[in-house]
């Protein structure tokens, strides 16, 4: 699994801003999921975003009742140990307590898949530490 690649200050200040702003934070039901759609105009922001997180998975573009977009997701082990760790890092409650409470319901919600995620990639770093970095 190919890791996220190095993220700048500013890298990480624009995709919590982004998130914040656009993203929604839940799940499917068996794991936690971080979505964002958007009109097919920002492409470009997607293909950013596909540069930095290649374990998110990009959909689209799709167009239907006359409205075209696509989606990002980040789910599952790519969410666990490529954008959770950014996040949780930040105060998202300084900055938007609405988004910061419906991350928050989804740790929670999802806090045993998260937990046994963490778990496998410990155990895969300590198997071999080439394999996480």
């Amino acid at each position: 699994m190919a890791m996220t690649t190095d993220l700048s200050e500013f890298d990480r200040g624009f995709l919590i801003g982004l998130l914040i702003g656009e993203g929604s934070f839940g799940g499917d039901g068996r794991q936690p999921q971080v979505v964002l759609r958007m009109h097919v105009r920002h492409e470009a922001l997607f293909r950013w975003l596909e540069e930095r997180f290649p374990n998110c998975r990009l959909y689209g573009p799709y167009h239907h009742s006359g409205r075209s977009y696509f989606q990002w997701m980040a789910r599952g082990r790519a969410l666990v140990e490529d954008l959770l760790p950014i996040l949780e890092a930040q105060p998202l409650a300084d900055l938007d307590a609405h988004a910061a409470e419906r991350f928050d319901a989804m740790c929670e919600r999802y806090a045993s898949f998260i937990d046994r995620e963490r778990r496998r990639a410990d155990r895969l770093t300590e198997a071999d530490p080439s394999e996480n970095g």
